[in-house]
């Protein structure tokens, strides 16, 4: 296991018990996995060229890719994990809300020093590892292939899986923002940013594809699609000023969290009328 600077050989029982867990809860895990950033990354065994799943912990990295590392917990050699994927790049990621294909690149020196460095001001124990590894640690890209498919079946289950999603990563960059110093660092800000695309990407979805959807099936639904539709906009509203703020070197914690609670508040009073309001629908 490599969460977040926590154990990396675990038996294959805890694994899977992890993995169970995670695919139970839409990505959730408990115990000393709390309030981690993990993902379920499948390999193509080098030798064996059977699938391996493993739980892993991941950066943001602006976009939509991730980055993992191969720290194996500082032992002196490279995670099986990586060895699989050096031999074979394309692999298949699971957040928890969607799985999807993916190409795996080994950052190159300049770009992993510079990832690497975010890690650890983000998290020590990976610097732990690398005190205690022999070998230079690689960090790896996961680039997206297609897009992702939904984990669930159900349109409604689906939906909740998306804004439960959204509502872990503030409560992360809520938490990371009070505990941080008076600058704001490298990894922080990305994650931040990356919060106010997917919510700016997920809003354009729902306006273009789904409220359409909707309003030609259910034309009494007009006014309760209007109001989320402008619900969009007064959120979207609050994430250009959060990016305002982060495009500052010099932004103060406590204005950067105000913004921050700002936007939770609405984003969480427009999620919970969303659900009671579409997901009776989406799932009748």
């Amino acid at each position: 296991m490599n969460s977040t600077g926590r154990k990396t050989r675990m038996p294959n029982d805890f694994n899977k018990q992890v993995i169970e867990e995670f695919r139970a809860n839409g990505g959730r895990v408990g115990g000393m996995f709390e309030g981690a950033r993990l993902l379920l990354l499948t390999t193509i065994g080098a030798k064996s060229g059977t699938p391996h799943t493993t739980p892993l912990g991941y950066l943001h990295d602006g976009g939509e890719r991730v980055l993992i590392i191969a720290s194996a917990g500082g032992a002196p050699h490279h995670p099986a994990w990586f060895h699989n994927l050096l031999a074979n790049p394309q692999v298949v990621v699971d957040d928890g809300v969607f799985t999807y294909d993916a190409r795996a690149v080994v950052l190159p020196e300049e770009e992993r020093d510079r990832a690497f460095a975010r890690a650890v001001e983000d998290d020590p124990g990976w610097g732990d590892y690398q005190a205690k590894a022999t070998r230079v640690i690689p960090v790896v890209a996961l680039e997206p292939v297609g897009p992702g498919r939904p984990n669930n079946a159900s349109w409604g289950v689906a939906l909740k899986s998306v804004h439960d999603a959204f509502r872990r990563e503030l409560a992360l960059i809520r938490s990371a923002i009070a505990k941080s110093g008076p600058l704001l660092g490298a990894q922080l800000r990305i994650n931040c940013l990356t919060v106010c695309q997917g919510l700016h990407f997920h809003h354009t979805g729902e306006d273009t594809v789904m409220f359409p959807a909707l309003a030609d099936r259910r034309p009494e639904l007009a006014p309760t699609l209007g109001r989320l539709r402008d619900e969009h906009q007064k959120i979207a509203a609050l994430i250009e000023e959060l990016r305002s703020a982060l495009a500052s070197d010099s932004v103060e914690r406590d204005l950067l969290l105000a913004d921050v609670e700002r936007l939770t508040a609405e984003l969480e009073r427009h999620l919970d009328y969303e659900e009671e309001q579409l997901i009776p629908l989406l799932d009748a």
